[in-house]
């Protein structure tokens, strides 16, 4: 498994318990490769629980929402970024590898959120997971 199969995997685990036992078996005898997943774990574990603690009321200026009369897939352009192919998926958003074209060429991931998932309250999470994310300073 590669390093992103085996963090994924490990994010669907229910207990600590039953992630520490994927985590020896899928790991095996790689302690750096384990000791680096169980940091994106706890990187990830600060992340949601910066996004529960946001103060009620927050005022965040919603981004613009894209059509969703058409079915994001390969191909798609959404302003300067064109999907390449679906990398993941979360309780409010699909996470596609894109292209930027503008104003310079790069790979991002790009977040979308789920069609009926554009309450004021999910975009409000939506805009602080976004911010949090733009601050970290992470090799990936």
């Amino acid at each position: 498994m590669t390093e992103r199969e085996i963090f994924t995997a490990a994010i669907e685990k229910q207990s600590a318990a039953e992630r520490d036992a994927f985590l020896e078996g899928a790991c095996a005898n790689d302690s750096a490769l384990r000791e680096h997943i169980e940091g994106l774990l706890r990187e990830r574990e600060n992340l949601d629980s910066l996004l529960e603690r946001l103060p009620a009321g927050i005022a965040v200026a919603p981004s613009p929402t894209v059509d969703r009369s058409l079915s994001e897939q390969p191909g798609t352009l959404i302003g300067p970024y064109k999907l390449l192919e679906q990398i993941g998926e979360g309780g409010m958003g699909l996470v596609y590898m894109a292209e930027q074209q503008r104003p310079m060429r790069r790979l991002v991931a790009l977040k979308l959120i789920k069609p009926g998932m554009d309450s004021k309250q999910v975009i409000a999470r939506f805009e602080a997971e976004k911010q949090a994310l733009a601050m970290m300073d992470h090799p990936n």
